[in-house]
């Protein structure tokens, strides 16, 4: 099922759905902070450190346009592939790692439709640890034209929350804008059997761009 390009402008940026209980406070503590700066230097003391806070927030929660790249399983996720595995019932898993500087929102591999999401308490370890397997996660089951394609969007030490977009029965795009994870995570993409993986570790990733299976 090809996806047809953005129709936003190329290098448009938006703020990601799911930032409001973070950004807002952020923003909003900056702004005070600026206004009373001038009559207060302890004010414009606090004003320095939450105004660089708030810039942080807003480039953390950068959401921008992307053409679509076309391939049968695109990257969910910005970030960098860290380990490739095969799993014992011949599926492969593409595990991607997102530090706090890549953009958190994740897209949909494959065109098709959602066949099942669930959410599965869990633990805050780092993203980067073997143990993050049992963090909070959210499980995404993929109905699409080459089998059940299963995505695990991770949370990370600091990410608390993981903010799906779609939800059951919804049917997507290829690069569809599926979830938000707040702050550091990993996302696992498994590859049915029969498709090989074509990216390999350490290779840099864009959501929506770069191809994970070979010809």
């Amino acid at each position: 099922m090809p996806h047809s390009p953005s129709s936003a402008p190329r290098g448009r940026v938006r703020i990601a759905r799911g930032a409001s209980p973070w950004l807002l406070p952020t923003v909003a503590t900056a702004a005070v902070g600026l206004v009373r700066a001038r009559r207060s230097k302890k004010a414009a003391a606090l004003a320095v450190p939450a105004t660089a806070l708030a810039a942080g927030m807003l480039w953390f929660f950068r959401d921008p346009e992307r053409e679509i790249s076309e391939g049968r399983v695109i990257s969910p996720a910005d970030g960098v592939v860290q380990s490739i595995m095969p799993w014992p019932d011949g599926r492969t898993r593409v595990a991607i790692f997102m530090s706090p500087l890549n953009v958190h929102v994740n897209r949909a591999p494959l065109a098709g439709t959602v066949a099942s999401l669930e959410h599965i308490p869990g633990g805050y370890v780092p993203a980067f640890n073997k143990e993050s397997e049992n963090n909070e996660r959210v499980v995404w089951h993929f109905d699409t034209e080459i089998g059940d394609v299963e995505m695990i969007q991770i949370a990370g030490a600091v990410a608390r929350r993981i903010v799906p977009y779609v939800p059951q029965g919804c049917k997507v795009e290829q690069g569809d804008r599926v979830g938000l994870i707040r702050f550091g995570s990993r996302v696992d993409v498994y590859l049915p059997e029969g498709v090989e993986a074509g990216v390999e570790v350490g290779q840099a990733t864009t959501a929506g761009v770069t191809r994970l299976d070979r010809d």
